[in-house]
């Protein structure tokens, strides 16, 4: 495994920590491929209830593309798909919720990163933009993953002027779901009130989320009347409405 991408397992997390502070923790490709591979593993282990994405240290989350190394915008023209785009594909897929605990400056595609989480806790100091155009380029993959979470109106502006906003406004403007001075306190609080949670449900839960995303009215109408027959016939489902009447807090198998 690279050191580029730091993989551990706390309890019933799997931590993913960009580990390239000399460089603001940009990506590189060991960092793409070891996160597609770490949320396959995730999503393959039952045991694992969420995914947490941060970077080292407090500087930045991840200050995207590695421009210092002359090669962030060099890609194989052969192949129709790209590494970045990739990872979106992946983690669109994952089951598993993910984090985004951003624990500093948060740019370009870094900003990537983060939308492709499910959730994200911030620290008060982070700071967020989209500084593409500044040297010549849009942030053109990142819109695929941004476009849904922030206005029209917000998005336009980061994109075109390339200036940055603070975490505050990240989160005025649905960027971010809780901003804390102490990030790990807010992400403690916000996995605390995940993991008591019915696994089936949460697993069933995202795969329906993001299936419905872009049908029509009718058509996540059909997929969402089929699919809440079968949220019920799981154990979880079954345990869940059992202990209500019991008055009792339910024991999930996560099944």
């Amino acid at each position: 495994m690279s050191q580029d991408l730091l993989v551990e397992v706390r309890d019933d997390l799997m931590w993913l920590t960009i580990n390239r502070p000399e460089r603001r923790n940009a990506v590189s490709p060991d960092v793409l491929s070891g996160i597609a591979r770490a949320i396959d593993q995730a999503n393959a282990e039952r045991g694992t209830r969420a995914i947490v994405l941060t970077g080292t240290g407090e500087a930045a989350f991840c200050a995207g593309a590695d421009l210092q190394s002359g090669k962030a915008f060099v890609f194989d023209y052969s192949e129709p798909r790209s590494g970045f785009a990739n990872l979106f594909r992946k983690a669109r897929q994952s089951n598993v919720p993910m984090i985004a605990r951003v624990n500093g400056a948060c740019m370009a595609g870094g900003m990537g990163l983060l939308s492709m989480c499910d959730m994200a806790v911030s620290s008060s100091s982070a700071r967020f933009g989209l500084p593409e155009v500044k040297v010549g380029l849009f942030p053109a993959q990142v819109l695929t993953v941004l476009q849904h979470l922030i206005g029209r109106r917000k998005l336009t502006e980061l994109c075109i002027t390339g200036e940055p906003i603070d975490a505050q406004e990240a989160l005025d403007i649905g960027l971010v779901n809780y901003v804390a001075d102490d990030v790990d306190q807010a992400l403690d609080a916000l996995v605390a009130r995940l993991l008591d949670k019915s696994p089936a449900a949460i697993r069933r839960g995202l795969y329906l989320m993001k299936n419905i995303d872009e049908m029509s009215f009718e058509e996540s109408m059909a997929f969402t009347e089929s699919q809440i027959a079968l949220f019920a016939l799981t154990e979880d489902a079954k345990e869940g409405q059992l202990a209500f009447r019991e008055k009792r807090k339910p024991v999930w198998t996560g099944r």
